[in-house]
């Protein structure tokens, strides 16, 4: 199991950002469709992006990974398990439920796992198979799903905290393949899920809708292969706003669509930054000193809850105090206890915590307990007086592409050991 070992920072430079993983393992999921080669570029080289090639190889493809892209093939198995050592590490991997399902007329898919942040039941996902024809058990901790034929339903997707980005992939997945036309309403806007839509129409697919709350389906008999580029990660250009608050270092960060980050972007000029957009790249320069603001996570195109961690190291060493409210996971704070042990003074109350800025982190040992957590206590390391260790940092290599690498080029020090 490895460590970062992290030194105060001060950055500057450039940094690219990879491939969206959001994006990429959906679109995965979505090969599934068709006998035919997809060929998909600019997917990031993660942990997650290698299990779901060890699922779709055991479901019967081809899979070969090199410089970026994945090039997945049809062989004869016609396999429809994705067993539980594989998907109880990733939550998206439950995705290749509807795409299953709807080509094969059958799947067996345990029930997933992840990261440590709360609750997230697939009652939504079952619930808009149901309605488009699938008889589906839970049992000894799989979903068992069947399908003679798969049907166009109107399908409401609303859930407790918003629409569920996954739940919504599934659906439109599987709808692609069902009889009729299918109408998804109350569904997920995320730019992943409009990057997922436009895969499905290169495979053929006729959808309408993608990136608002409704998305009409009309389905096809079969879909053929397609060449695809996914979008950069809206996440890991987060991140390094994140990184360029809170160790006051001017950044300008590639490769990425500022229109994906527009509340992230105003979360960051309100508190003080200078930030200069491009079309595909944006520039930050930090202020002074960090004012307090408050932040409401909520789905897109509200603050992305997969960045709420990594805010809260900056806001910790604001003058004054902020508010954080969780309305997407409320159980998503478990990184607030390690920071504390850096010398944060963050208290939380249910969905809400209140930080109370203070003039300097410390170094310490600390203890990643999830993806995004892991990348608040790398933020917190660099801007903190002293050495930090971070343990299991096995989580963020799930989500960031040779991030110590890319640190490194920017001025960091840190180092990766066993």
């Amino acid at each position: 199991m490895d460590k970062f070992i992290i030194w105060n920072s001060s950055l500057k430079g450039e940094v690219e950002v990879s491939g969206s993983k959001n994006a990429s393992l959906p679109i995965m999921a979505a090969t599934l469709l068709t006998d035919e080669e997809c060929r998909i570029s600019g997917v990031p080289n993660l942990r997650d992006v290698h299990t779901m090639i060890k699922i779709l190889e055991g479901l019967g493809k081809d899979v070969e990974f090199q410089d970026g892209t994945l090039i997945v093939k049809s062989k004869k198995s016609r396999s429809y398990t994705a067993p539980y050592p594989l998907v109880r590490t990733m939550r998206a991997s439950f995705c290749v439920l509807g795409p299953l399902l709807a080509k094969r007329r059958k799947a067996k898919v345990s029930l997933p796992g992840g990261c440590v942040i709360g609750p997230r039941p697939v009652d939504l996902h079952i619930k808009g198979l149901r309605e488009l024809g699938a008889n589906i058990k839970i049992e000894r901790g799989y979903c068992l799903a069947e399908a003679k034929s798969l049907s166009g339903r109107h399908i409401f997707l609303g859930g407790e905290f918003g629409p569920s980005v996954l739940a919504t992939a599934n659906i439109l997945m599987a709808s692609t393949l069902a009889k009729g036309e299918t109408v998804i309403e109350s569904c997920a806007c995320e730019p992943e899920i409009v990057d997922l839509s436009f895969f499905l129409k290169k495979m053929g697919a006729e959808i309408i809708g993608e990136g608002t709350p409704l998305i009409r389906v009309r389905g096809k008999r079969s879909l053929g292969g397609a060449e695809f580029t996914v979008i950069p990660d809206r996440i890991e250009a987060g991140t390094f706003l994140a990184v360029s608050l809170a160790t006051h270092s001017p950044l300008t960060i590639k490769n990425t669509n500022p229109l994906h980050l527009t509340s992230v972007i105003e979360v960051a000029k309100k508190m003080g930054a200078s930030v200069k957009i491009n079309s595909d790249s944006l520039s930050i320069s930090p202020p002074s000193y960090i004012k307090p603001v408050s932040i409401t996570t909520l789905p897109y195109p509200g603050f992305p809850t997969d960045l709420q961690a990594q805010f809260m190291v900056p806001l910790s060493l604001a003058k004054g105090v902020s508010l954080v409210t969780e309305k997407v996971f409320p159980d998503r704070f478990m990184h607030v206890a390690e920071l504390n042990r850096m010398g944060a003074k963050i208290s939380r109350n249910g969905p809400y915590a209140i930080i109370e800025g203070v003039r300097s982190l410390y170094g310490a040992e600390v203890m990643a307990s999830d993806l995004r957590a892991s990348a608040a206590l790398v933020i917190a390391g660099l801007a903190a007086q002293g050495k930090t260790e971070v343990l299991r940092i096995y989580h963020l290599d799930r989500g960031y592409s040779h991030l110590e690498e890319k640190l490194k080029k920017l001025g960091a020090k840190i180092k990766r050991e066993r």
